[in-house]
């Protein structure tokens, strides 16, 4: 094996303490060299607790602590700063979604990672889990796909809080920030639709001043003949997470943890469960990005891959300002 990469986190929020960091500390290709925020008691007492030099602008950190790569989990706006500055030193990226907050910036962040050189993964941790990868094995089973039904949502007690419930900031609302995982993975297994009709809602909570949807509903179509809908929303409960694409054959489910194969009837013909269902370990997003960079291993997930899901939603957030399908390949991508 070669030897460790140098990480460094930037971003201190809740995803680099229960995930990124702890992460680090188990997998085996990569040491933690830095950690840097803008807040500066957060810096110090993360630092400390790791024993890391801690820093509160990316500049600094990546002059400094010399890490080979970054791993990115900042505020949706702060993501494309943060690239910047790494591509300009050169500097790899594993990067939280979404990949960037508009078509535009999307193109740019691209062509920036291909003039340095450097390589960038977006963490949708779907790509990296055997119960979908397997799901789009089967896919095939069910003849040519002609409905599509996706839903996420679960009940967060204060959907505006924060700069989630600020548009600008965020690049829109739980569509593009939850919702982009099952957004990957409607395009991971059917492509971009041809058109698309979208409808959002931040009436979850009355009397509070945000423009961030807290629910939305796109309806799908292709040129082939598929249509269906995906849901999204996070102040409706129960938890739910499940794609489903119907064809001649049967349906193909997915669920966390969980893929079957239904016959035309609804009966199972084949199912395959993962013990434990989730979450895709951290480590091992890590480790598969250490593998990239040292050439044993393909990025799924890479900023190419990734220009079709800014197409997606800024045809999604148009049809909804505008109450029109829109065609997403009208949008760079």
């Amino acid at each position: 094996m070669n030897a460790r990469k140098r990480a460094a986190m930037v971003g201190l929020g809740g995803q680099a303490t229960s995930d990124h960091l702890p992460g680090l500390a188990q997998c085996h290709r990569a040491e933690l060299v830095g950690v840097c925020d803008i807040d500066a008691d957060r810096v110090a007492a993360v630092a400390g607790r790791h024993q890391v030099p801690g820093f509160t602008t990316v500049e600094r950190l990546l002059r400094e602590a010399r890490p080979d790569f970054v791993i990115a989990a900042v505020p949706h706006h702060a993501g494309r700063e943060v690239v910047a500055a790494c591509a300009e030193a050169g500097v790899h990226v594993l990067k939280e979604k979404p990949f960037a907050t508009d078509p535009h910036q999307a193109t740019e962040l691209a062509g920036l990672c291909e003039k340095a050189g450097i390589e960038l993964m977006v963490t949708v941790q779907r790509r990296f889990h055997p119960v979908y990868t397997a799901g789009l094995q089967l896919l095939e089973r069910i003849g040519s796909p002609y409905l599509v039904e996706a839903r996420y949502t679960f009940h967060r007690p204060d959907p505006a809080a924060g700069w989630r419930g600020r548009a600008k900031l965020a690049g829109g609302g739980c569509l593009a920030d939850m919702g982009y995982h099952l957004i990957d993975l409607l395009l991971w297994y059917l492509g971009l639709p041809d058109r698309v009709l979208a409808g959002t809602s931040a009436a979850a909570v009355p009397g509070a001043e945000y423009d961030a949807e807290d629910t939305a509903l796109v309806h799908l179509a292709y040129d082939s003949g598929l249509y269906g809908s995906l849901l999204v929303s996070r102040s409706a409960g129960p938890k739910t997470e499940r794609l489903a694409v119907t064809g001649p054959h049967g349906t193909l489910a997915v669920e966390r943890g969980t893929v079957r194969l239904l016959d035309p009837g609804g009966q199972v013909v084949e199912a395959l469960r993962r013990e434990p269902a989730w979450p895709c370990p951290p480590a091992t997003l890590i480790d598969r990005f250490c593998r990239v960079l040292d050439g044993t291993a393909p990025n799924p997930s890479g900023p190419a891959a990734h220009l079709p899901h800014a197409a997606f939603l800024a045809a999604a957030y148009a049809s909804a300002a505008t109450n029109r399908p829109v065609e997403p390949r009208e949008f760079p991508a």
